[in-house]
């Protein structure tokens, strides 16, 4: 499965209170290859690939190989993953 990472630029930051890395570290955790699109942080409004794929503005998104969006609250996301679920409809 070959997806992308729609993620906030602040890649360095390594702590649970950012969502994007809490979803990131647990693809990673997975084995689950991906690609980091980084998002702009503001204005939001720029986010215009985020909100074509969710419908609004938030990050983190996952958006999959047939163009299909992914976007929850981070800690549902995680869990998701870690349960194998992410390739299922929701």
């Amino acid at each position: 499965m070959a997806i992308k990472l729609h993620r906030c630029p602040f890649t360095f930051l390594h702590t649970d209170l950012d969502a994007c890395w809490l979803v990131q570290r647990t693809l990673d955790e997975q084995g689950i290859e991906y690609e980091i699109v980084k998002e702009p942080y503001f204005p939001r409004s720029r986010r215009t690939e985020v909100e074509r794929l969710s419908g609004q503005h938030l990050l983190p998104v996952i958006e999959f190989e047939d163009g299909t969006g992914y976007r929850a609250d981070s800690k549902d996301m995680a869990a998701r993953i870690a349960a194998g679920e992410l390739g299922t409809t929701a």
